[in-house]
């Protein structure tokens, strides 16, 4: 369930989350208003009670971290668009965090006159309780460090998914025995959809104005179908099959992670040596793909050990895998350097692809407390939301075989989700299983997909996109997990336009991006004129883009180290 690069990532987040906010959530007493305080430098924060149960007060109650970057006008400005809540994805990715990296950033690109708002969904970062399977940081890291093969692929008998399958019995035996708190079976997604609603009724309006991106499609589509009288504007973006996420059936998650790791072979091969490490002089695209796969298959047999100053590592096929799986979300920044380290690698240094991945020695003390929770929190929303699963191992083995046959990396996505599920014990009974879905919306959902997104296809987008009659999607012509994958000015006019005065594209638009994989020699201006109601200049289109390239490499904390 956690691959050796996400616990990287994960142990790296750790540290950045004391590093990057000197803000004490504590000294902010929860309420059940929204009483703003000064925090992270032009931004405010508040912490909203809620109930645990909504229908059932009394069970207990959690307090939502909430921040906010206010737009650049009063709302007493006619020009004032609002408030636009923005989830990350995860499910457990830190709302609170994400939005101070990429606030300025969206608000430079999309809009200044909204407030940008994010929270921390329940169980999550500076909202508590907060949800710990384990008892502390050090017990965590050994758990995830010893427990969880990274591929299913690794060896040819199928002791990797039997030992996922039994350890998942015992991290859900764990979680229901150390649930002190009561909260898990709460965790669920259609109450984070009913704290928005709160969030959102706190802040003076009525109804929600929504940016979701990956998971955060879930929780879009949950919200409209509990609440379809109460959109005002919805943006789902990397959209998951919302029906397969309530049955962990998520077999259709796979379905264009070849065609976004084929751009990896096409590109590199476009780009020729000067522009991609990994080409050589007239490679195809299908012969950089046959070497990468050569390259794969001598590291099964022979890895390759690392020892830096910085630490060790053992690059395996394992390791090499998740790597070039991981490269697939954030293309237009990873296969660069992902085509350096290949080069490197085939040579038999693996010195360049440790530096993608590698963290200084992770050390605690036996006290340490527990300082990330988005892989508990995933764990437990990921299952907690959908049927239980009560198949046997030979199910589950029959399940993987067939869903394995979608994809070359179908073991990162399809098969872990529901062999893990099998382990969870915690479920509340009256939860919102699906279908998600509305007859009409008070305004029209934009979905948003890629023609190559390795995670959520837009095969998914399409199929919830058809429960939502009225609302439109807009495809990106481009690899990578979500349109904030690659700038597209276009993607971005439509984006703005739809959360300023409610416009859709015309069913069937496809947006072109303004960026090349290895280079970056597009200046195309069309598409952010919508944006800014004009033609825009050179200064203020490459303005954007880069507001747009720290965005996503900004989001990448969250995306790239969750499954959706």
């Amino acid at each position: 369930m956690r691959p050796y690069v996400l616990l990287a990532a994960a142990l790296a987040a750790a540290r950045d989350v004391s590093a990057q906010n000197t803000f004490d959530w504590s000294k902010l007493e929860p309420s059940t208003s929204l009483d703003w305080a000064p925090c992270n430098s032009g931004f405010q924060c508040a912490r909203l009670s809620v109930p645990f149960d909504y229908a059932a007060p009394s069970a207990g109650s959690a307090a939502i971290a909430v921040i906010r970057f206010p737009a650049k006008v009063a709302p007493s400005d006619p020009a004032y668009l609002g408030p636009v809540l923005f989830n990350p994805g995860g499910p457990g990715g830190s709302g609170v965090q994400t939005l101070v990296g990429v606030a300025p950033l969206f608000a430079n690109a999309i809009g200044e006159n909204f407030d940008w708002v994010s929270f921390d969904p329940r169980g999550v970062g500076f909202t508590t309780p907060t949800v710990s399977i384990f008892g502390s940081a050090t017990e965590t890291a050994l758990w995830n460090a010893g427990a969880w093969p990274v591929s299913l692929n690794a060896s040819s008998d199928s002791t990797a998914l039997t030992r996922i399958w039994g350890l998942a019995q015992i991290e859900g035996q764990v979680a229901a025995q150390r649930d002190s708190t009561g909260i898990l079976k709460y965790l669920t997604t259609d109450n984070v959809a009913r704290d928005m609603l709160s969030i959102t009724q706190k802040m003076g309006f009525d109804k929600l104005k929504y940016y979701g991106i990956s998971y955060g499609s879930v929780l879009g589509a949950t919200f409209a179908a509990l609440f379809p009288d109460k959109i005002d504007r919805m943006v789902i973006d990397g959209v998951v099959d919302v029906d397969a996420w309530f049955q962990a059936n998520l077999t259709i998650l796979s379905t264009s992670t070849d065609a976004a790791f084929n751009a990896f072979s096409a590109g590199c091969a476009a780009a020729g040596p000067s522009g991609c490490a990994f080409a050589r002089s007239s490679s195809t695209a299908e012969q950089i793909s046959d070497r990468i796969t050569a390259l794969t298959n001598a590291i099964r047999k022979q890895p390759v050990p690392v020892v830096t100053s910085m630490g060790y590592l053992l690059i395996d096929y394992s390791l090499l895998r998740s790597i070039i799986f991981e490269a697939l979300y954030s293309p237009y920044d990873s296969f660069p350097l992902l085509a350096d380290a290949l080069a490197d690698l085939e040579k038999g240094n693996g010195t360049t692809l440790y530096t993608l991945v590698a963290q200084p020695l992770y050390q605690c003390g036996d006290n340490t407390s527990v300082a990330d929770s988005e892989a508990d929190v995933e764990f437990a929303v990921s299952c907690g939301d959908a049927v239980e699963v009560n198949d046997t191992l030979d199910e589950l083995e029959a399940f993987y075989a067939t869903a394995a046959r979608v994809s070359q990396f179908s073991e990162f996505l399809i098969g872990r989700t529901r062999v893990v599920c099998s382990g969870w014990k915690v479920y509340r009974e009256d939860r919102f299983k699906g279908p998600a879905k509305a007859a009409n919306t008070s305004w029209p959902i934009l979905f948003i997909a890629n023609t190559a997104d390795p995670v959520t296809p837009k095969a998914g987008a399409l199929n919830t996109l058809a429960n939502f009659p009225g609302s439109v999607l807009l495809t990106q012509d481009s690899p990578g997990h979500t349109s904030l994958a690659a700038t597209s000015f276009c993607t971005l006019g439509y984006l703005a336009g739809y959360l300023a005065n409610g416009s859709l594209p015309q069913p069937g638009t496809t947006c072109a991006v303004n960026e090349t994989l290895f280079a970056d020699n597009s200046n195309t201006t069309s598409g952010i004129a919508t944006k800014l109601g004009r033609r825009a200049s050179d200064s203020e289109t490459e303005d954007v883009r880069q507001s747009m390239k720290s965005a996503r490499q900004r989001l990448r904390r969250v995306l790239g180290r969750t499954k959706f």
